[in-house]
């Protein structure tokens, strides 16, 4: 055990990084070692950059780059960039692209582009007192001596929205919270707001101490514990919709587009109520969400935690989608809060990344945003889809058949073989290595 512990492995080169795992982990072989090194980019610039985005960098994992196409919002066609690694993802974005092609595809408006972050402090003394201290002095100060940090993104129309005091006393004993809100334009803004805070940090225990209407036990009793940004933005959000008459909802699976609407609405209901469906409803939601996320370089972990703290923010877990059928009108919806941006980051270094923003036409922040809730809108749309006509399994699994085969090392003309057999026939691994089997002693 002793043997796996090192000294100061950030500092070795990543040769030597690899040596060590190779003995420690690998076993000596020179198997682990030849996977690692395999995945390095031959473009040694290219190379280096990848080594610098993060720490330790021994090799590059790679995810499949997909486009789904034909993709109508607001009048618009896109072919949207996903990475993903999982079967039917992007198969499944792009039907429900089709589907909606000639129904007027999807609309998308903005419905705000707020975020937060807060000052998180204890203070024993007289809330009433510190309100009246922050309206009518605090506040002017925090803006005004965070002037040099919000002057840029001013100029670009963003900066600093508001700044309140939150008694949150009733929670945790002597627990308030100073909220900054934020427009940080079209870089996603975490740099900006928590340099924002903490300034706003400095200004405040400065501000607090010098000000003669607290007495000296108030002043000792105010404790700034963090100032950090937050990743829930409910006011930070994007609305992605489909509608069309019910005698236009026409699926391939010949069931009638009254029945279709009605066990499409119901199921989406269910989602609404009842969170065993709502986890598996939404993950598929996030499917598509995530992928185009990934794609364009933006922080997935930030937009999953919003996601699903609003899918939780009336006290039990529900749907983030919603349908609505009224007057023979099919309509159904999201409404996605999600955090994003189109510079810093990785966004004017990683290739594909730059080559996604691109291909979606270079969009802003905003636009970018509205792209994302479609996608996510169209995956779970094609999921109720299959649901709730022929069943999930028969199009995931003919998507997931070559993932088995590839698995069982078939070579190309079994592969072919396979592929054929199973045109109509159930898909599990048991029965793809039974046919496999078949096949090889015939042969």
């Amino acid at each position: 055990m002793k043997s796996k512990i090192i000294e100061g492995f950030s500092k070795l080169n990543k040769e030597q990084k690899i040596n060590w795992l190779n003995q420690q982990y690998g076993g000596g072989s020179g198997d682990l070692k030849n996977i690692l090194e395999q995945y390095w980019n031959h473009n040694a610039d290219l190379q280096k950059l990848h080594d610098e985005f993060t720490e330790n960098t021994i090799s590059n994992f790679y995810l499949p780059y997909g486009i789904a196409p034909n993709f109508l919002i607001n009048d618009e066609i896109y072919a949207l960039p996903m990475a993903i690694e999982e079967s039917s993802v992007v198969a499944a974005a792009s039907k429900s692209a089709k589907f909606w092609l000639d129904k007027g595809g999807f609309k998308t408006k903005l419905l705000g582009n707020t975020k937060l972050g807060h000052i998180h402090f204890i203070y024993k003394g007289e809330g009433s007192k510190l309100l009246q201290w922050f309206n009518t002095h605090l506040k002017e100060e925090l803006i005004k001596q965070s002037k040099d940090l919000t002057k840029n993104m001013q100029m670009r129309g963003g900066g600093i929205v508001n700044i309140e005091l939150i008694d949150k006393s009733k929670e945790i004993e002597n627990y308030y919270q100073i909220k900054g809100s934020f427009n940080t334009q079209d870089s996603m803004g975490a740099n900006f707001i928590n340099s924002c805070l903490e300034q706003f940090s400095k200004t405040f225990k400065t501000e607090f101490q010098k000000s003669n209407i607290f007495n000296e036990e108030e002043k000792n009793s105010l404790q700034i514990i963090m100032s950090i940004l937050s990743n829930y933005t409910p006011d930070c959000m994007a609305r992605a919709e489909v509608s069309c008459k019910i005698k236009d909802l026409k699926d391939d699976s010949g069931m009638p587009p009254e029945e279709f609407a009605w066990k499409f609405k119901q199921a989406v209901e269910i989602a609404e109520v009842e969170p065993y469906r709502a986890a598996t409803h939404n993950k598929g939601i996030m499917n598509g969400v995530d992928s185009v996320v990934i794609a364009t370089g933006n922080d997935f972990r930030a937009v999953e935690a919003c996601a699903h703290t609003f899918a939780s923010h009336k006290g039990k877990y529900t749907s983030l989608t919603h349908c609505d059928i009224k007057n023979d009108q099919f309509r159904f919806w999201l409404d996605l809060p999600i955090s994003l941006g189109i510079v810093g980051g990785l966004t004017k270094l990683h290739p594909l990344v730059i080559a996604s923003l691109q291909i979606l036409n270079n969009p802003s922040a905003e636009k970018l945003m509205q792209i994302v809730a479609v996608a996510g809108l169209a995956q779970n749309f094609a999921a109720i889809r299959s649901l709730i006509t022929t069943g999930i399994q028969k199009g995931h699994m003919k998507m997931h058949l070559t993932n088995i085969i590839n698995q069982l090392g078939a070579t190309e003309k079994e592969k072919k073989e396979i592929l054929n057999i199973f045109k109509e026939k159930t898909i599990s691994h048991h029965l793809v290595a039974a046919e496999l089997e078949r096949l090889r002693k015939e042969q």
